[in-house]
């Protein structure tokens, strides 16, 4: 036990003499010029969905955020419309991050209860998908995961690269 602990102590003050390393950590990545969301880890495509954006250029906010709430058949409070329920505009998963100084429980990705508006500019802000496809990203994003929105020609990868330059950037 000693050993290890001398390792760690070692590691631990070795550590900034190391060079930067890529992060392992996955990130979703949302373009609006292109209506999808894709997530990346360890460079690696796991998953890529079609979705609708806001209305408008300025609804659905851009830049790095975090996921922050994490909610299955998410409860519609504007309208007092329960989880589950085939009203609900949410759909079965809400993914929330804090976009605009807020808590993950007004910008969010979701699913939705009209699936004609995937790949449309029609929302209020959020980013929609269907239901079967945010249920399958609920289920691999972890609290705290790096949510990057873009409105970007560039490819999904350059985006990737792009991000995880910002998170070698940081480690400096």
């Amino acid at each position: 036990m000693i050993k290890l602990y001398s390792f760690l102590l070692l590691f631990s003050l070795l550590n900034p003499l190391l060079p930067p390393h890529t992060p392992a950590e996955p990130v979703i990545i949302v373009n609006k010029a292109t209506h999808e969301v894709v997530l990346y880890q360890s460079d690696k495509v796991l998953f890529k969905a079609p979705a609708a954006i806001g209305k408008t250029k300025d609804l659905t906010p851009e830049g790095q955020f975090n996921v922050k709430v994490k909610a299955k058949d998410p409860y519609y409070r504007k309208k007092d419309i329960p989880g589950g329920d085939p009203k609900n505009p949410l759909g079965s998963r809400w993914i929330g991050f804090d976009a605009r100084g807020t808590d993950g429980r007004i910008y969010g990705i979701h699913g939705t209860n009209q699936p004609d508006s995937i790949g449309k500019s029609v929302s209020a802000g959020c980013i929609r998908m269907n239901n079967k496809d945010v249920e399958a990203l609920f289920d691999m994003v972890p609290a705290e995961a790096d949510v990057l929105i873009v409105d970007s020609k560039k490819e999904m990868p350059d985006l990737y690269r792009f991000w995880e330059e910002n998170q070698l950037q940081k480690q400096l």
